[in-house]
C-alpha cells in the first residue's frame, strides 16, 4: 500500500512504540495525551474480548489495546467526521481493519449500530469539562472533544452501558474533582464502580485524574488501588510510567 495516499496535508504519522503501530495526528489539532495511554494500561483488556470505545478521537485506545490483547476487536465511535476519518485511516495504515471498525456516529447511537449488551469491555475518555463550566476552546474540534456541551456525562455513560453486557466492564479516565459525578452517572446506568486509581504528577501532589472501572450489574464494593505517580522529584517518568510507555 502507498501510505502517502492515506496521509492528508497538515497530518503527521507518529510511532506508538507498540509493535510498529503508528497513528495519524495533526500537530495543530487535538492529539491524544498521557490519559489515553494510562487508560489503555488500566483497562487490562483480555484476549478475545469484544470492546467499544466511545469518543475514540484519532483511535489511539483501540490501537494501543489491540497491541496488548491478542484477538481483541473494537467498535470505535467518533462524532466528528474529520477526526473519525483520520482514525479510520490509521486503522488501515496498521492493517487492522479486521479488528477495529470506526463509526462516524454519536455515541448515543452506538447500541442501534452494533446492538444492545454485546460488549465485554467499553473504554472511554469522556469530555472533561462540564456543561457551562470552564473556557470553551475556539477550535471546534477541541471544543467537542473537551466539553460535554452537547452530550451530558450522564447520557454519555448511559450510552456506554447500553452496549455493555451484564457483567461487562466500563473503564474511564476522568478529572479527579468530578469523580463523584462520574460514580453517580455510572450507578444511574447500572454500572457499579469497582476499581479506582488516582493519578498524581508527584507524590505530594493532589490527584488530577482518576482511572475508574465499573461492572455492569455488579454489587457494591470499591477497591482503591495505590496512587499512580507519574514523575519523580527530578521530573522524570517513574519506573511504572516507563513500564506503561514500554520504556523498561
Amino acid at each position: 500500500m502507498d501510505e502517502s495516499v492515506l496521509i492528508r496535508p497538515g497530518e503527521r504519522l507518529d510511532d506508538l512504540q507498540r509493535g510498529g503501530l503508528r497513528i495519524l495526528q495533526r500537530p495543530d489539532g487535538f492529539r491524544f495525551g498521557t490519559d489515553a495511554v494510562l487508560l489503555a494500561d488500566f483497562a487490562a483488556a483480555r484476549r478475545g474480548e469484544r470492546a467499544a470505545d466511545m469518543g475514540t478521537g484519532t483511535g489511539v485506545l483501540p490501537l494501543l489495546i489491540c497491541a496488548r490483547a491478542e484477538g481483541t476487536t473494537f467498535d470505535a465511535f467518533e462524532i466528528q467526521p474529520e477526526v473519525a476519518d483520520m482514525a479510520a485511516r490509521s486503522v488501515r495504515l496498521n492493517g487492522l481493519e479486521a479488528r477495529i471498525r470506526v463509526h462516524q456516529a454519536d455515541c448515543r447511537d452506538a447500541a442501534s449500530r452494533i446492538g444492545h449488551e454485546v460488549c465485554d469491555l467499553v473504554v472511554t475518555n469522556p469530555p472533561y469539562t462540564a456543561q457551562g463550566a470552564g473556557l470553551v476552546s475556539p477550535d471546534a474540534v477541541r471544543a467537542v472533544s473537551r466539553s460535554d456541551s452537547d452530550c451530558s456525562l450522564e447520557a454519555w455513560i448511559a450510552a456506554c452501558s447500553r452496549v455493555l453486557r451484564n457483567g461487562g466492564r466500563l473503564c474511564c479516565v476522568f478529572p479527579a474533582p468530578r469523580f463523584l459525578q462520574l460514580c453517580d452517572a455510572m450507578r444511574a446506568a447500572r454500572v457499579e464502580p469497582k476499581r479506582v486509581r488516582f493519578v498524581v504528577a508527584r507524590a505530594q501532589s493532589a490527584p488530577k485524574l482518576v482511572l475508574t472501572e465499573g461492572l455492569k450489574g455488579g454489587r457494591p464494593g470499591l477497591h482503591i488501588q495505590p496512587m499512580l505517580i507519574t514523575r519523580d522529584e527530578e521530573g522524570r517518568f517513574t519506573q511504572e510510567m516507563r513500564r506503561i510507555y514500554g520504556e523498561s
